[in-house]
C-alpha cells in the first residue's frame, strides 16, 4: 500500500508551508499530493505551483466537481498539468453536493451521475485529440474542435469520489481509481459489490482498480488526545455537511452501524451546537474511519487498511503546528515501512 498527501483545501497553510509539506513527502517516498478544492483555495493553481517544485511525486485533484468547470476545461486543465509536471497528474473528479454546487456556484444540482458520466466521455476524447463532436443529454458539441496543445499522455488517470450506489457502479465501469470519504476499512463489503457490478460491464475485474481513500491522521502517544484532534472533523461531515435530508457522509455511518449518533450529530450541528456535536462523536467512529493513536497503533492500523484492498492511503494530516505536520508525515511513512 502507498501513501499519498491531502493538502487542506480551506486555505488553513500557508503556500510555502503547503510546498514544504509535498517536497519532505516527496523525500520520504508518499506517491502522491492531492488537492481538494470546495470554496477555499482552488485546487488547480496549487497544484501548478507544486508541480514546478517538485520532481517525482504525482498530482491529483482530490477532488474537484464536474458542475463548476465545463468538460472541455477539465480536459485543457488535465493537458496542462500533466504538460507541467511531466507526465505526473491525476484527475480527481466528483460530484460534489447542492450545498457547494448550488451555495457557491449558482448551479443547479441536476443530474449528477449523468453529468460526471458524460464529463468523463469529453475529458477522454479531448485528450485523445479527437474532433470534439459528444452528442450526450448534459453535453451537445457538434463543432468538431480539437485541442491545439499536445498532451503529454493521451490518457490521464481519472479517480471518482462517490459513495452513492449509482456513483459506485459509475466508479467500477469507467474510472481508474476510487476517491471515498469516511472510509471503513472494515465495512468493504458494503462497496464492494456495486463497484464489482459496475466493472463487469466494462468487461474488466475490479483489481485494475486504485482504491486511493481519505483519511484523517492524527499520530500521537496519547490516543485519546489524538481521537480529539479528529472529531471536529468527523463533526463536520457526518453533522454539518449537506442537508437534514440529503447528507452521504451521515448515511453512510448510518450503515456502519452508528445511526443514533450519526442522527443525534446531525441535530447538534445543524441546530447551531457544532461544540456538543464535536463532544458526541463516539470513539469508536474515529478508530473505524482514521488513523489515530501511537506509532505502533497505527502501524497496526496501516496492515488493516491495506488488507481491505486499499492501493493508496491518502492522508490528511491533523495536527496545530507546521513541525507537527511534518513530524506526522516523518511517523506515518516509517509506519508504513514498517508495514512493507
Amino acid at each position: 500500500m502507498k501513501l499519498g498527501l491531502n493538502l487542506p483545501y480551506e486555505g488553513s497553510l500557508a503556500f510555502p508551508e503547503a510546498v514544504e509539506l509535498a517536497q519532505r513527502a516527496e523525500a520520504l517516498g508518499f506517491e502522491s499530493v492531492w488537492m481538494p478544492e470546495a470554496y477555499g483555495t482552488d485546487a488547480i493553481s496549487i497544484l501548478g505551483a507544486l508541480a514546478a517544485r517538485t520532481q517525482h511525486i504525482r498530482l491529483g485533484t482530490g477532488i474537484v466537481n464536474v458542475f463548476s468547470r465545463t468538460p472541455a476545461l477539465l480536459a485543457q486543465t488535465a493537458a496542462t498539468l500533466d504538460l507541467i509536471s511531466g507526465g505526473r497528474f491525476i484527475l480527481g473528479l466528483g460530484t460534489s453536493g447542492h450545498q457547494v454546487v448550488s451555495g457557491w456556484h449558482g448551479m443547479p444540482f441536476d443530474r449528477p451521475l449523468l453529468r460526471m458520466r458524460e464529463t468523463i466521455g469529453i475529458v477522454r476524447q479531448v485528450l485523445r485529440r479527437d474532433r470534439l463532436v459528444f452528442e450526450g443529454e448534459v453535453f451537445r458539441l457538434d463543432k468538431g474542435l480539437k485541442l491545439l496543445a499536445r498532451p503529454v499522455r493521451e490518457t490521464v488517470p481519472i479517480y471518482l469520489a462517490t459513495l452513492t450506489p449509482g456513483g459506485l457502479r459509475l466508479t467500477g465501469e469507467l474510472a481508474d481509481g476510487w476517491i471515498p470519504t469516511l472510509f471503513s476499512p472494515g465495512h468493504m463489503d458494503l462497496f464492494r459489490p456495486e463497484l464489482e457490478a459496475g466493472a463487469r460491464i466494462s468487461g474488466r475485474s475490479l483489481d485494475s482498480l486504485a482504491i486511493a481513500p481519505h483519511v484523517p491522521v492524527s499520530i500521537d502517544d496519547d490516543r485519546a488526545r489524538a481521537r480529539e484532534a479528529l472529531k471536529p472533523w468527523v463533526a463536520l461531515y457526518v453533522g454539518g455537511m449537506g442537508s437534514k435530508t440529503k447528507n452521504f457522509y451521515n448515511d453512510l455511518v448510518t450503515r456502519y452501524g452508528f445511526a443514533d449518533d450519526a442522527r443525534a450529530l446531525q441535530d447538534l450541528y445543524l441546530g447551531g451546537k457544532q461544540l456538543e456535536a464535536i463532544r458526541r462523536v463516539p470513539d469508536t467512529l474515529v478508530d473505524a474511519i482514521s488513523l489515530a493513536g501511537p506509532p505502533a497503533y497505527v502501524r497496526e492500523r496501516l496492515a488493516v487498511w491495506a488488507s481491505a484492498g486499499v492501493t493508496t492511503l491518502l492522508a490528511s494530516v491533523h495536527s496545530k503546528t507546521q513541525s507537527e505536520r511534518l513530524r506526522t508525515l516523518e511517523m506515518l511513512a516509517a509506519a508504513a515501512g514498517a508495514v512493507d
